[in-house]
């Protein structure tokens, strides 16, 4: 470190020196080591913030801001004012957002205003975009961001619930509320009760269609134009108590590749921004509000706006869950589905049971009585027990593998989404789909029920065959692509 900044001091290969030190820094302690050798000869770095060298320039630039050199903040300012190279801007910006410089926050705050009404060059988008994310970086450290309220209650709504794609109009049929039809994401509601619908479990997601005079176009500039003709701020008013600038960002869903949509949603976010005028800011990281774009086949867009300031409190038990954790709306469209061979103050339990979506789902759509839970996995154990207490279920959860469980009593309910395959051969899994048969009978009592959710449908049928006194009573397809079904299957002695 002492030579490199040796030859800082004598100029010589000055860009790469300057980005060696920022990699050194970066280990612990090595920053104060830095600033013992610089000492008060701290105009050594300063001096590069001038030089005829874009990169060097960014690199002193970034270095200073490393260091937290609060000496440097005037002369990084200044010349992140003088400075001609877009790339660069940020860098200082960047420097600066690690210094004290409460006192230049107006400063900031019109420059952003200014830049944010600018016509920007297609090839001057990404570095614009970025300056711009620096700016808000530093003026919302000292800030904060105006916090919109959520109040939709009694108001005439047009939402888009979206769900589980093949049994949208058996979960319209459930809507508590309002005018429904079907939709090609789900279900479309109209309604001036939207509260009745914050507790209705068998939807993903709640979303508000914008209103456009057609899909929008492929092409972000002009997809930007349509959308400032929409209702998009209305609806935003409407949904919210307060007025002022709202934060969002925009999410795409499109089979582009994800270079691809990056290049697209960075356009058209920038393109949004500059027309609405200062009432939609651009934020990836602190945002209030998502435009969701989702893509027809021709690659035109149908909008879709989600409020974060909108609580979902639906599965707020789930605090808990883990990769193969089934999602809790798709739990509970399965117990709904499944509730004509559910009864109250059943004793149930779930051999292969993750964190306890499905468990708690399930009681809470018919009531049980005892349940036990096993899984091999001890983290899923400690995570279920947290989510059911969150849920004020008692559940008996046991670290144990199902295939080495005993217990004293049978039960009427066996309920359990299928481990699937993952590294296991397509011998292994048939394997084990002929041991949990030879195993889950022995715990049930005549008349029980077993409730799978799967996708191995011909390991199932192979062991219904061989199993006589299992009988298959309902076979309900819940996802065509993914081959995963909902299985009710009875046990008969």
């Amino acid at each position: 470190m002492e030579k490199i900044y040796q030859e800082l001091v004598r100029q010589e290969n000055v860009r790469s020196n300057l980005s060696d030190l920022r990699q050194m820094i970066k280990a612990e302690g090595q920053q104060e080591k830095l600033k013992q050798i610089i000492g008060t000869n701290d105009g050594i770095l300063l001096r590069f913030l001038h030089s005829e060298d874009a990169k060097t320039r960014k690199n002193a630039a970034l270095l200073l801001g490393d260091l937290q050199d609060e000496h440097a903040a005037e002369a990084l300012l200044e010349a992140y004012q003088a400075e001609q190279t877009l790339f660069v801007k940020s860098a200082y910006l960047e420097a600066l957002s690690k210094l004290s410089v409460p006192h230049m926050v107006p400063f900031f705050r019109k420059r952003e205003e200014e830049l944010a009404q600018q016509e920007v060059r297609e090839d001057e988008q990404k570095h614009v975009a970025e300056e711009l994310r620096s700016l808000r970086k530093i003026r919302i450290r000292y800030e904060g961001i105006q916090r919109h309220t959520f109040d939709a209650s009694g108001k005439e709504l047009e939402l888009l619930l979206i769900m589980n794609h093949v049994h949208r109009e058996f979960i319209r049929k459930k809507i508590p509320v309002g005018q429904t039809s079907l939709h090609p994401l789900g279900v479309l509601v109209k309604t001036d009760q939207p509260e009745k619908l914050y507790g209705f479990r068998l939807y993903r997601e709640m979303l508000y269609p914008i209103h456009t005079r057609g899909l929008l176009s492929p092409e972000p500039k002009t997809a930007a134009k349509e959308l400032r003709d929409s209702d998009l701020l209305s609806l935003l008013r409407t949904l919210h108590k307060e007025e002022g600038a709202f934060y969002f960002r925009v999410e795409c869903r499109s089979p582009m590749t994800l270079e691809e949509r990056s290049a697209f949603t960075r356009k058209f976010a920038s393109e949004l921004e500059r027309m609405f005028g200062g009432s939609l800011i651009n934020s990836t990281s602190d945002y209030e509000v998502e435009v969701r774009l989702y893509a027809d086949k021709e690659g035109r867009f149908f909008p879709c706006l989600k409020c974060g300031t909108q609580k979902d409190r639906r599965f707020s038990y789930r605090k808990n869950a883990i990769a193969a954790s089934i999602h809790p709306s798709e739990a509970a469209l399965i117990a709904e589905l499944a509730k004509p061979y559910l009864k109250e103050k059943a004793q149930i339990m779930d051999p292969f049971c993750g964190v306890g979506t499905m468990l708690i789902e399930r009681d809470k759509n018919v009531p049980a009585g005892e349940i036990y839970a096993t899984d091999i996995f001890g983290d899923a154990i400690r995570m279920g027990r947290e989510n059911a207490q969150l849920a004020g279920i008692r559940i008996h959860f046991i670290h144990r593998d199902f295939m080495d469980f005993s217990h004293d009593y049978l039960f009427d309910e066996l309920i359990t989404n299928m481990p699937v395959r993952g590294k296991r051969s397509k011998e292994e899994q048939d394997r084990f789909y002929e041991a949990f048969f030879q195993k889950a009978p022995q715990h049930l009592k005549r008349e029980a029920v077993m409730i799978l959710y799967t996708n191995e449908m011909g390991f199932v049928k192979k062991q219904l065959r061989l199993h006589k006194e299992l009988t298959l009573i309902q076979e309900t397809c819940m996802q065509k692509k993914s081959g995963f079904y909902l299985l009710i299957i009875g046990v008969k002695r």
